[in-house]
């Protein structure tokens, strides 16, 4: 199993089911925003290969299957260098699916819910076109992954491939960088340092948030499928919550005496998101089982570790 981005918060842990499933795992990452720390648990197992490498260049390994997970995905991260963004999200794509056209493998792409950009349409179904500006500043993640979706239906009309495409909605859990300004990892380190928790807007926007193990579960589910289910398939919890109801539950968990803090609204950030998972529950037979409040304590845990150890915890933008 080849894991691009096997270093980052989702791919240390599918590197790490796919390991306990009895396969051996190879990881690729630039470690951009993937973390040594995530996989050293996994580095003195034998079935557990590391490689340093950007996929923007070509990669000649052998493969049964391949996750293309590489991609910064919070906008601190894909913003800092919007043309790399796009290059790992296209060049990459491309690389990763002539690797699989040549050892006839079967390849999954870790697509995202912001190819639906600000929606116009809720919940979001899998047959909606979406609503993305294509000049914004966000547009180097949401189209360079539009992209990438098309190049892989591509691939699979001109060359047969094999192909799955997962488009992720918001994910949380342990192993989430503290300064990737994402809103649960911001909401959390504020809330620990005793910080103001800053909203953005009034509050009244929508996500819905998937705990890490039932994403991977439902990546895994997905790559396994019988070979006529392609995708996309959204992957997601249709539980929605306000930011200002996240705010509260983060501080009511942390024992946090945190203020609220309002700052304007980001450009082209949605107002709603939250996936309709019908075809995901049909084809897959998946659906997310841990409720928000209990995957908050374990990451809030996680959080005061790092916290602990002195880790750095700049926050940012949701």
């Amino acid at each position: 199993m080849l894991v691009t981005g096997g270093a980052g918060f989702l791919g240390s842990f599918l590197s790490e089911e796919l390991l306990g499933r009895g396969h051996d795992v190879l990881c690729v990452d630039n470690f951009y925003t993937g973390m040594k720390r995530n996989i050293e648990h996994l580095l003195d197992n034998p079935r557990f290969e590391l490689l340093r490498h950007d996929i923007t260049f070509p990669l000649s390994v052998e493969t049964d299957q391949i996750y293309n997970l590489a991609c910064p995905a919070s906008p601190i991260h894909y913003q800092y260098d919007p043309v790399q963004t796009t290059k790992t999200s296209v060049h990459g794509a491309i690389n990763m699916l002539d690797v699989a056209r040549r050892t006839k493998a079967r390849i999954l792409q870790a697509s995202t819910s912001e190819v639906y950009g600000d929606p116009t349409v809720h919940p979001q179904r899998e047959e909606y076109w979406g609503n993305v500006n294509p000049l914004g500043p966000r547009a180097c993640y949401d189209e360079g992954k539009r992209c990438a979706e098309t190049l892989f239906f591509d691939y699979r009309r001109q060359f047969g491939l094999s192909i799955k495409v997962a488009r992720i909605f918001n994910t949380y859990g342990p192993r989430m960088r503290p300064d990737d300004g994402r809103v649960i990892s911001n909401f959390v380190v504020q809330a620990l340092k005793g910080d103001p928790l800053t909203i953005y807007g009034d509050g009244s926007q929508t996500r819905s948030f998937c705990y890490v193990t039932d994403l991977i579960s439902g990546l895994i589910a997905l790559m396994d499928s019988d070979d006529e289910i392609t995708g996309p398939i959204n992957l997601g919890n249709p539980v929605e919550f306000t930011m200002r109801e996240l705010a509260d539950l983060i501080i009511d968990l942390s024992g946090s005496r945190s203020a609220i803090l309002h700052q304007p609204l980001p450009e082209d950030d949605p107002r709603q998101r939250s996936p309709d998972i019908a075809r995901a529950r049909e084809t897959l037979g998946w659906e997310p089982g841990i409720a928000l409040r209990d995957g908050l304590r374990t990451t809030i845990g996680y959080f005061e570790e790092l916290l602990s150890l002195g880790v750095n915890a700049g926050t940012g933008s949701q």
